[in-house]
């Protein structure tokens, strides 16, 4: 109903996502979706290796759930890496669909990578965190297996991008509209829409 609180939970694989990812959504929440009665749990993080095994993407979405005390909707963020967005996408869907109901979960898969968000966004990271002034984003940003390496081939001498120490000061100064020209960040925000306000 309108005026709730919506509880996100997460599954995530990275160290530096368990501050990030929840920070991007309440801003997604907050900047596209007006919405600002959000809350987030602490994320479940489980590597990609063990969450694709048979039984253990239930065990962290229930664990997920278990975590947020409202048992709201999860959200599972796990890079493609060099998989196909397409084919892992719906297989980790459709196990996640047999333990809970359309409405309560989503599985985004960004190409490659999570970084892959802050190159479609470099812009407005410019200067930010150790990166260099006047930066740019790669023409295509989704096809660059590497974004980590990106990251740290465009910050400052001295600096190298490391996802515990720079991705949840990325995430708040990164251009959501501008990360939207990736495929998978726009599945995420339609995603978080479709999650926190049901039609």
């Amino acid at each position: 109903m309108p005026g709730d609180i919506v509880h996100f939970g997460f599954v995530i694989e990275g160290h530096g996502e368990v501050e990030a990812v929840p920070a991007l959504i309440r801003r997604i929440c907050n900047e596209l979706c007006d919405l600002y009665a959000v809350k987030t749990a602490r994320p479940v993080r489980v590597t990609k290796s063990r969450l694709v095994r048979s039984g253990e993407l239930e065990r962290a979405i229930r664990l997920a759930r278990g975590t947020n005390r409202e048992q709201g909707p999860v959200i599972v963020i796990l890079d493609a890496d060099d998989d196909c967005p397409a084919i892992l996408g719906p297989s980790l869907k459709s196990r996640a669909l047999a333990i809970t109901s359309p409405g309560t979960v989503s599985i985004v898969i960004p190409k490659y990578e999570f970084e892959t968000w802050f190159l479609a966004s470099a812009q407005s990271l410019s200067g930010k965190s150790g990166l260099r002034e006047g930066l740019l984003p790669p023409p295509d940003p989704a096809a660059i297996r590497g974004a980590k390496q990106w990251l740290t081939r465009n910050m400052v001498p001295g600096r190298k991008y490391s996802p515990t120490v720079d991705q949840a000061s990325l995430v708040a100064a990164m251009d959501l509209t501008a990360a939207r020209s990736c495929r998978s960040f726009d599945r995420l925000c339609r995603e978080i829409e479709r999650l926190a306000v049901p039609r």
